[in-house]
């Protein structure tokens, strides 16, 4: 499992070059006291201003890219590599893979999900899905798509139902 958000954090966490080039174009205002990256105030620049989030983008996007094939390369032969991917479509990936799996919910959920989960304000939390593509551009990238419109114990039983399904594609499929 190849998790690209994890990876966002990986290529600037502190004493990176990543983190030296973030600070570089957007000043000492985004680091905390410990010298980590203050995502709150990053997302605040970065999510009402397509310019600095580009710039972002062209600092982050290419590093986990990159640590994403290392990893991919270090898997046996015989693996199953899945890729998650949250800006997938945004980032012009779709088509370098064998199978894309979106899990769907509607805009109205992911709002409701980002204001009672993290804390955000129904504003921010419509800044960021406005700066994502949008659900139908998503699906149409779509070999297959999971609703998350329910909870948890749904959404584990659809992915171990697609995943029974996917098993006979052979050991190379990867998503």
């Amino acid at each position: 499992m190849i998790d690209s958000d994890m990876l966002a954090r990986e290529v600037v966490a502190r004493g990176t070059d990543g983190l030296a080039e973030v600070v570089a174009a957007f000043g000492d205002g985004v680091l905390t006291a410990e010298g980590e990256l203050d995502r709150p105030a990053v997302g605040k620049l970065v999510f009402g201003d397509e310019t600095a989030r580009r710039k972002l983008e062209a600092v982050i996007h290419p590093r986990v890219r990159a640590r994403a094939a290392e990893i991919e390369r270090s898997a046996p032969d015989d693996a199953v590599v899945v890729h998650d991917i949250p800006l997938l479509v945004e980032t012009g990936q779709a088509d370098k893979f064998d199978l894309v799996l979106v899990v769907d919910v509607p805009v109205e959920v992911q709002v409701e999900r980002l204001t009672a989960q993290r804390g955000m304000a129904e504003d921010e939390a419509r800044r960021r899905i406005a700066a994502q593509a949008s659900r139908e551009e998503r699906l149409a990238a779509a070999d297959v798509v999971i609703g998350n419109a329910g909870g948890l114990d749904e959404l584990d039983r659809r992915v171990d139902e697609v995943w029974a399904e996917l098993k006979g594609h052979g050991p190379d499929t990867k998503a």
